[in-house]
């Protein structure tokens, strides 16, 4: 078996068959689809198994744990991971066809990010590389990161150059809520890295993020929309120092 497309999946059924039809267009020669569920609640297997993905079911602990389980869970020789909220294209997907018969263990993969409904280029969403294409015994996950997923991949990556589509946040509200969770985990990774903080980072750090994301980044390329996502990414940095700020680290 030559490549297996894994899509994990938890209450996926508003995105799923959209994805599922895109990845038949796309890769019709793909040897297997197979969708790696967190037991969802919804009619999400059963929309998987109408479009003919076999289906996998794992409870779910963190999402470095539940990539590493999926690579395993297949034969495939290659393995492309692909969420719910994502489309492969048909450029994508020639590109990829090639990417098999080079020698690299993986490939960096860019992606067109769709925020609140708008193709966003500037500000850090572009190009967001995302090592998603991957020779399966040479890829594993490291468990320190269950967050934002690190692979570790014994050999080189190569990048494609077709983006793969990301129909991200389609709210501010659904954004913040992401945000704010990701604000938890980042504190508490900082304050288990020994990180203090101090009570000017709550003005500086918020700032800094706007700054780099703005001006540097280019953000104001997107005219209001850039604007609005660097005030939100300096609302994220706001509220990780103010939760590291209540709890801070042990001295050493």
């Amino acid at each position: 078996m030559l490549l297996a497309v894994i899509v994990l999946t938890y209450n996926e059924e508003k995105h799923l068959p959209d994805c599922l039809a895109a990845l038949a267009a796309a890769l019709p020669w793909a040897d297997e689809v197979l969708v790696f569920d967190s037991h969802s609640a919804d009619r999400t297997v059963a929309l998987a198994q109408a479009a003919g993905a076999r289906v996998v079911q794992r409870a779910f602990d963190n999402y470095a744990a539940q990539r590493d389980a999926a690579l395993q869970a297949s034969a495939a020789e290659w393995v492309l991971f692909v969420d719910a909220d994502e489309r492969v294209t048909p450029e994508l997907g020639a590109e990829i066809q090639t990417a098999l018969t080079r020698p690299e263990a993986g490939w960096w993969i860019p992606r067109h990010n769709y925020l609140f409904g708008r193709l966003t280029l500037h500000a850090g969403w572009y190009p967001d590389y995302q090592l998603r294409l991957l020779r399966r015994e040479r890829a594993r996950y490291d468990p320190a990161r269950p967050v934002h997923e690190l692979v570790l991949l014994d050999g080189p990556a190569g990048r494609l150059r077709s983006p793969l589509i990301h129909l991200n946040y389609e709210t501010v509200a659904e954004f913040v809520a992401k945000q704010s969770a990701y604000a938890v985990y980042d504190a508490q990774r900082l304050r288990q890295a020994g990180v203090r903080a101090r009570p000017h980072h709550l003005a500086t750090m918020p700032l800094r993020q706007f700054w780099w994301r703005f001006v540097t980044l280019q953000g104001w390329r997107d005219g209001w929309h850039g604007l609005r996502l660097s005030a939100l990414m300096g609302r994220f940095e706001f509220q990780k120092y103010r939760l590291l700020l209540s709890q801070p680290a042990p001295r050493p």
